[in-house]
């Protein structure tokens, strides 16, 4: 998508600091939208904590700073709503209600505005406060005392508050008037949970050690993920090795021959699903 990008001749407005609200308009941004980031005096919270990912993620967007608690702050803020067709926030809805930013009075002002609205979690707790890892937490997500690789809960509530978005727009756009969406932490943190919750990747599951075909091995130098879940892979991976059986024995016993780059030079010269475990960086 480089000549006609969908969103280009949109304007979205992002107030969303941290994670997955700068995901979601990175996005967005790079369908083609016009980006006003307002960040608050001391900035974006993300800056300090990573600032090549920051970096990253703000690329091709109008930051603009802005005191929201003061009148000529607020004021500014209305101005860029007035021209937007997308307003992004991760603020809790409570305290969007003290700033004068609840749906109800933007829409009364801002009446082409659509809203997607990031928080922690759904109903009657949308004002509790969390992070990734509390979500990750509270659904199974998580094997103490490891932290995980990945914000999986912040990451995959971006895309989710990315399809909102283009949601809102297209209905709009179809004569729908404009809309607001939420998009709670919690929730996605639940969606990325369903295979754990069906059983799929739980301890012994089919995903989770349950198929020898699919799963990690120690090479002679690193590890090797081995995904050959299909009937025709694991075929082609026995007859390839010259094993019996493509069970847990042979499979250690095999891969112990080579390294795992090896292994994975192997593998793409017959198109099997393998490839060397990188280090964490």
């Amino acid at each position: 998508m480089t000549a006609s990008l969908p969103l280009q001749g949109f304007t979205v407005v992002t107030l969303a600091g941290n994670v997955p609200g700068p995901v979601a308009v990175d996005r967005l941004r790079r369908l083609g939208a016009r980006v006003f980031k307002v960040e608050p005096p001391a900035g974006d919270p993300l800056l300090p904590i990573s600032t090549p990912w920051y970096e990253e993620l703000r690329e091709g967007q109008e930051v603009v700073r802005l005191d929201l608690k003061d009148p000529d702050g607020r004021t500014r803020l209305d101005a860029l709503l007035a021209e937007a067709d997308l307003l992004v926030t991760s603020t809790r809805p409570g305290a969007l209600r003290r700033l004068g930013l609840g749906w109800e009075e933007l829409h009364a002002r801002h009446p082409r505005l659509c809203q997607v609205a990031i928080f922690g979690y759904p109903g009657s707790e949308r004002d509790r406060a969390g992070h990734d890892l509390t979500y990750q937490g509270s659904v199974g997500l998580l094997d103490p005392p490891a932290l995980p690789r990945t914000l999986l809960a912040d990451l995959a509530c971006a895309e989710q508050a990315t399809g909102a978005a283009l949601a809102l727009l297209l209905g709009r756009e179809r004569g729908q008037g404009s809309g607001y969406a939420e998009v709670t932490l919690a929730d996605a943190a639940e969606a990325m949970a369903a295979p754990l919750r069906h059983g799929l990747t739980a301890p012994g599951g089919v995903l989770g050690g349950g198929l020898p075909t699919y799963g990690l091995y120690a090479a002679r130098e690193g590890w090797v993920a081995l995904a050959a879940l299909e009937p025709h892979f694991a075929e082609r991976l026995r007859t390839e090795l010259g094993v019996e059986r493509v069970d847990a024995a042979a499979l250690e016993g095999a891969f112990r021959e080579r390294t795992a780059h090896e292994w994975e030079a192997w593998a793409r010269e017959r198109d099997l699903p393998l490839e060397a475990v990188r280090e964490s960086s």
